[in-house]
């Protein structure tokens, strides 16, 4: 009786092995499936080598412990993209800047033009990526948006501008369309005098200028068929060489009506 009685504590010493062995195999083959999902930075890049922008809409989150600037993604192709956050380098100064283009479009907007007579519009400011941008999809209070990780981006191939709100999507078009250049804009341009919303805009872009540190007005975009669009540019969030062309035109735009 006692050797079936070794015997039978001997069997099931062995089979209490087995059991943790496979226990012990079964948890290290589940974390070697789950520990690489668990770690990857689900990013992905949209848009093209073309002009991208992020327009602030003037709603900000708390997102990844800091406040950051929501709005819209134009990509280079059109396509908008909505409920997009705006997390890391530029954050702060995007909402800085954004305020201040509000504070001034309630100070003019209604009042009039002195040179040609037309009432000023609202300005926007936009952020122009060269490239393709870098996503994070994230639920945050339980809605879906889409993070750009700005940190994950050149800051030579971000830069900020400027012009009439209702050209957004005609600014960031033009900056994609093969032919169209950057040029600036001489004191003594007729189109100052134009009676429209391009007029009035030139003048407007340097106006702002004397309210809005690092803004510079007077430039254009000149488009192939000849429309232009009036900007300025933002020297809060640079830009380098990539964007060269468009911060700092190399012409002056002349035009005889």
């Amino acid at each position: 009786m006692l050797k079936g009685f070794v015997c039978f504590g001997g069997v099931m010493g062995a089979l209490k092995y087995v059991v943790i062995g496979v226990v012990v195999v079964v948890v290290l083959a589940t974390a070697l499936v789950l520990l690489p999902t668990l770690h990857r930075v689900p990013v992905q890049y949209v848009g093209s080598p073309g002009y991208e922008a992020f327009v602030p809409d003037g709603q900000t989150i708390n997102y990844d412990g800091h406040t950051d600037p929501e709005g819209n993604l134009i990509l280079s192709n059109g396509t908008t993209i909505q409920d997009v956050v705006w997390d890391g380098q530029y954050a702060n100064t995007i909402i800085q800047n954004h305020n201040q283009i509000v504070q001034l479009n309630n100070q003019f907007v209604g009042q009039t033009d002195p040179v040609n007579n037309q009432p000023y519009v609202p300005l926007q400011d936009l952020y122009v990526i060269k490239g393709q941008v870098p996503i994070e999809q994230a639920t945050i209070n339980g809605q879906t948006y889409y993070v750009i990780e700005a940190n994950n981006i050149n800051p030579a191939d971000i830069a900020g501008f400027y012009t009439y709100q209702g050209w957004i999507s005609n600014f960031v078009e033009a900056m994609n369309t093969p032919g169209t250049y950057a040029a600036g804009l001489p004191g003594n341009s007729p189109v100052y005098d134009w009676t429209n919303i391009t007029g009035t805009l030139v003048y407007e872009t340097q106006l702002y200028q004397h309210y809005i540190r690092g803004f510079f007005g007077g430039s254009v975009l000149v488009q192939p068929a000849g429309t232009i669009i009036p900007y300025g540019y933002n020297a809060n969030v640079p830009g380098g060489t990539p964007l060269s062309n468009i911060i700092n035109p190399q012409q002056l735009y002349n035009s005889s009506s």
